[in-house]
C-alpha cells in the first residue's frame, strides 16, 4: 500500500488516483499536477479510506483490476455511503469490451476510459466532470439558500397570521369582558391538550392529526368572533337574558361563522385552518343530545373541533366571573361538566377531559384573568 500525502492549494480541484501499478500512477500523477491536486491509493481499500476521511475529493480515477478489492466493488462501495456517495468516478482500465464499460457504469461510475490512456480526451473528460459536479453543487446550495428563505417567509407568514387572529379575537372578547381577559389563551390550551389526549382515540384518530391539532390550537380563538356583532345591550347585559335577547346573542355563531366565509370568498377558497375557525365558531354551541344551537344538530353531525370547543369553553366560563355570575372553583366546575355527560357533551371527549382535568387547571391558573386573583382558589 502506497499513500502520498501533499498539501492542497485552496484553488485546486483534488483528485484521487486508485491504480496498483506504479507506472500507471507516476504517468497519470506527472499529467494531472498542473492543473490539480492528487492523493494516490494502490488499492480499494486505501481508496475506501482516504475518500471517507475528511479530506475533500473532487473526482476519483480508478483502476478496474487491482488485488483484493477490484474497482467495480470499490465503486459500489463509494456509492453506498453518504459521504462519498457525490464524487464522480471515472474508470481508467484496460478492460474496454463494451460488458466492461457498462458494468462499470451501472455501480454508479460517470465515464469509463480504456487505456492507454489518451491525455487530450482525459483532460477533456476530467474538466467536464469537475465542472458538472462544481455546477450541481451550486445548484444544491442555491436551492438550500432559496428552502431557508421560503422557511424564513413561511414563518414570518405564520406569525402575521397568529398575529391578525389573536388581534381579531381579542377584539370580540374585549367586547364582553374587561381589557386583560385571557380567556381566548386559556381555551386554545385547553383545545390542544383536549386533543392530544384524543390522538389515539379510534373514533378521532383520523382527525386530530399532529397538523389538525396545530390549526386547531390557531383557531380556536375565533370561537367567539360573532360576538362583535351582538348588541351591547345584550352582550353586556348584567342579568339573565330574557327569550327575545337570548335568541339574538344566539346569532353570533352564524355571524361568526359568516365572516370566515367572506374570509373564504375573499381569497377564492378555503384551507383546513379555516375550515376549523369556521366548524368552531358556528357549532360550538350545539350539543350532543341536539338541543344546541343554531342548527339543533346532534353527535356525530357535530364537527369534533367544535365539539372540542364545547368542552373547553364550557369549562372556562364555569371558573370565570361573568357580570351575571361569580368563578366557581374547579371542583365546582368539574361536578357541573359531569352532568353534561352524553347530553351536553359527547362521552368520549368529556371522559378525556376528565382524564387531564389537572391540565386544565393549570392552563388555568397559568392564564388566570387579573379580575379572578380573589375567586375560589382552583
Amino acid at each position: 500500500m502506497t499513500v502520498v500525502q501533499k498539501d492542497k492549494p485552496a484553488d485546486k480541484p483534488t483528485i484521487l488516483i486508485v491504480d496498483d501499478t506504479p507506472d500507471n500512477i507516476m504517468l497519470l500523477s506527472r499529467l494531472l499536477k498542473d492543473k490539480y491536486h492528487t492523493k494516490v491509493a494502490t488499492n480499494g481499500s486505501t481508496a475506501l479510506q482516504i475518500a471517507g476521511s475528511s479530506l475533500e475529493l473532487d473526482l476519483i480515477l480508478l483502476d478496474v483490476m487491482m488485488p483484493g478489492m477490484d474497482g467495480y466493488e470499490t465503486c459500489r462501495q463509494l456509492k453506498a455511503n453518504p459521504a462519498t456517495a457525490d464524487i464522480p468516478v471515472i474508470f481508467l482500465t484496460a478492460k474496454n469490451q463494451v460488458e466492461d464499460e457498462a458494468m462499470g457504469l451501472s455501480v454508479g461510475a460517470v465515464d469509463y476510459l480504456g487505456k492507454p490512456i489518451s491525455p487530450p480526451i482525459l483532460f477533456a473528460r476530467v474538466a467536464t466532470h469537475l465542472t458538472l459536479r462544481s455546477a450541481r453543487r451550486l445548484l444544491e446550495n442555491q436551492n438550500q439558500v432559496l428552502e431557508r428563505m421560503v422557511q424564513q417567509r413561511t414563518a414570518q407568514l405564520m406569525m402575521m397570521q397568529e398575529a391578525i387572529i389573536m388581534a381579531m379575537a381579542w377584539m370580540a372578547e374585549t367586547r364582553e369582558s374587561e381589557a386583560g381577559s385571557q380567556h381566548i389563551r386559556r381555551v386554545q390550551n385547553y383545545v390542544r391538550v383536549l386533543a392530544l389526549q384524543l390522538r389515539g382515540h379510534p373514533r378521532f384518530a383520523d382527525k386530530l392529526t399532529d397538523e389538525n391539532i396545530a390549526l386547531l390550537y390557531q383557531s380556536a380563538p375565533l370561537h367567539d368572533i360573532g360576538k362583535v356583532a351582538i348588541p351591547d345591550r345584550i352582550l353586556l347585559k348584567p342579568g339573565k337574558l330574557d327569550a327575545e335577547e337570548f335568541e339574538i346573542m344566539k346569532l353570533h355563531a352564524a355571524y361568526g361563522r359568516d365572516t370566515i366565509m367572506l374570509v373564504e370568498e375573499h381569497i377564492g377558497g378555503s384551507n383546513s385552518f379555516l375550515m376549523f375557525a369556521r366548524e368552531i365558531a358556528h357549532s360550538h354551541q350545539e350539543k350532543w343530545d341536539g338541543t344546541g344551537y343554531p342548527e339543533k344538530l346532534r353527535g356525530e353531525d357535530i364537527p369534533v373541533s367544535a365539539r372540542l370547543m364545547a368542552v373547553a369553553d364550557v369549562y372556562d366560563a364555569l371558573i370565570s366571573r361573568r357580570v351575571y355570575k361569580p368563578a366557581f372553583s374547579h371542583a365546582q366546575a368539574l361536578e357541573v361538566m359531569r352532568q353534561g355527560r352524553g347530553t351536553h357533551f359527547d362521552p368520549d371527549v368529556l371522559d378525556a377531559f376528565f382524564a387531564v382535568e389537572d391540565e386544565f387547571a393549570r392552563i388555568a391558573q397559568a392564564y388566570r384573568d387579573a379580575e379572578d386573583e380573589e375567586a375560589a382558589s382552583v
